[in-house]
């Protein structure tokens, strides 16, 4: 990816994330870019693309600046600087097409988004995506687990999703990086229910 325009998403970014503690901040951002150029070089994608994609993904995040399509952020940040129509609708086409709470299991319809949408739901899992989740569960006042409900909880969250997301992978690369992710959030479980019930 350009170097300048790296630097200038990555200005702008920060500046729309600032302080966010809900782990959708600009160190999820970098992950989630770093990531994609990984996937994108080992399944031929076109790298600028998914690295603009990547880096804007959640510029216009429902969770974290409210309304509702459009991208307006990354709109703006693409015209500012001089990406072309054509381009900026395959960038907003990809960014539209990564969320899960979104599109579910739906697949993207390009390379591209297969990749992104791979490299954001790789930092949703594993040991980063655990942090993550609790980090976001505490911002939203969600209770930690609950035996007695299925939904609402920072556990819940975990079978509602985060354990879905390694038969939801689109690349090789990323289905072989989720095999490890997706035992480790196993092991952390049974190690979180057993401390939970006086076991161990």
């Amino acid at each position: 990816m350009n170097p300048a325009l790296f630097e200038a998403a990555l200005k702008r970014i920060t500046r729309l994330f600032g302080e966010d503690a809900t782990g959708h901040d600009v160190h999820h951002t970098l992950r989630v870019y770093r990531m994609a150029m990984r996937i994108a070089e080992s399944e031929g994608a076109d790298r600028e693309l998914v690295g603009l994609a990547a880096m804007l993904h959640d510029a216009d995040d429902p969770k974290l600046f409210g309304g509702g399509d459009g991208l307006p952020n990354a709109r703006a940040f693409m015209e500012e600087q001089g990406i072309s129509p054509a381009q900026a609708e395959a960038i907003c086409m990809i960014i539209g097409e990564v969320s899960f709470s979104k599109n579910g299991a739906k697949r993207p319809s390009t390379l591209e988004g297969l990749v992104v949408q791979d490299a954001d739901r790789l930092d949703a899992i594993g040991a980063i995506g655990i942090a993550r989740t609790f980090a976001f569960g505490g911002n939203r006042g969600q209770a930690l687990h609950d035996p007695d409900r299925d939904t609402g909880t920072s556990i819940a969250h975990f079978h509602e999703k985060l354990l879905k997301l390694k038969n939801l992978m689109n690349t090789d690369e990323a289905r072989r990086i989720a095999e490890e992710r997706h035992r480790y959030m196993e092991a952390f479980l049974a190690e979180f229910h057993a401390e939970w019930n006086g076991i161990r």
